[in-house]
């Protein structure tokens, strides 16, 4: 049997005629830059987070890298990150023309520890970014209680955590803002690159709404230096369309955790751990192997796809050389990264292939 990673056609496939007919709305239009359909789905995303504002953005980078500038946040300042997540994370930050300061994560739930936050906290220091990793929140009132106590501000990486919950409210109205990417292989994916800013402050909403648009509300009126980062219209009636989709899509992700967890238990895997009040939506089924290669290539030999999220920490990239920070110095970081394997996850997946994956777990772990 050949299993793969994740299949991106499936979905077009089960709602195509939902997909074509939001496609030829938007060509009959003739309205190809933000407009009513960016407004739709903007107004239905924030309604399905809980949230007073969405602001749709071009990429889920730009998402992060927005809210930073929205909130003053730029030269001269520290930024504190995961150690692990991927790199955009701290692209982000560089962006905003600030420093990310690295926070290693809870070794179990890969999520950054917020019990390490303090530490890492200088009189530069002006935000945190807690990720919701692998569509599993991170242990938000701790890192909010010391947010508050500092005086930062917190944006949440929710990139992989579409309708994930933290304590009975879903992720996006937690933290002063909250950033999605639409990539395209996400539990809410687009059909090419897309983000969004959720925030319940109306102040801030309205800055990002600016800055995406070459700093203008009113045609040739620019109020800041802004930039080019808008949701495609097409994207966004697309995304209406999966939108409904979503919690049945978790709901299936959820089903097939629980049939991957069943067999873990069968075996030397170690899965990521969970806290207690979340509810996570399974972007990725990680587990930790310490011969983690060897056993990637026996599942690879069998016809099951796996990837690796993420085998190079941020900080032992060549794009942050500069920091000077030698791979031993988060050593959490640097052994998720040779452990971890994340096995094939999604709501299309068929029944007889989940099995077979479970059934493959115990024989080669």
């Amino acid at each position: 049997m050949r299993v793969p990673f994740v299949d991106l056609n499936a979905a077009y496939i089960e709602l195509k005629a939902e997909l074509d007919e939001a496609i030829q709305r938007v060509l009959d239009s003739g309205w190809y830059v933000l407009g009513a359909e960016v407004e739709r789905f903007e107004e239905e995303f924030a309604a399905y987070c809980g949230a007073r504002h969405a602001i749709g953005v071009g990429t889920g980078l730009d998402a992060l890298t927005l809210a930073l500038i929205a909130l003053d946040i730029g030269q001269g300042d520290e930024v504190l990150v995961p150690s692990n997540t991927y790199i955009a994370t701290w692209l982000a930050v560089s962006h905003s023309g600030a420093l990310p300061v690295p926070v290693e994560p809870n070794e179990g739930t890969c999520n950054i520890d917020g019990t390490a936050i303090e530490s890492a906290i200088s009189e530069r220091t002006k935000a945190i970014i807690p990720v919701h990793l692998y569509g599993q929140p991170a242990d938000l009132d701790p890192i909010l209680d010391v947010a508050r106590g500092f005086g930062l501000a917190v944006v949440d990486d929710a990139a992989q955590a579409h309708g994930a919950e933290y304590k009975g409210k879903r992720v996006g109205t937690h933290a002063d803002a909250t950033a999605f990417s639409f990539y395209p292989t996400k539990n809410l994916g687009a059909f090419g690159d897309g983000g969004a800013i959720t925030t319940n402050c109306d102040n801030l909403a309205r800055k990002i709404r600016l800055l995406r648009n070459y700093g203008s509300q009113q045609k040739y009126v620019h109020e800041i230096a802004g930039f080019n980062s808008r949701l495609d219209p097409l994207q966004a009636a697309m995304l209406s369309v999966k939108l409904a989709r979503l919690d049945d899509w978790n709901n299936r992700r959820r089903d097939i955790a629980m049939e991957y967890t069943r067999a873990i238990s069968r075996s030397p895997l170690q899965p990521v751990a969970l806290i207690k009040g979340v509810n996570p939506v399974w972007h990725v089924f990680a587990v930790k192997h310490p011969d983690r290669d060897n056993f990637r290539n026996r599942l690879e030999a069998s016809g099951i796809s796996t990837m690796v999220h993420y085998p190079v920490p941020p900080h032992m990239q060549a794009a942050y050389a500069n920091l000077k920070l030698p791979p031993s110095s988060l050593p959490v970081a640097k052994k998720l990264g040779q452990e971890l394997l994340s096995l094939p996850i999604g709501p299309h997946m068929k029944a007889d292939e989940v099995e077979y994956v479970a059934e493959c777990i115990v024989k080669y772990s």
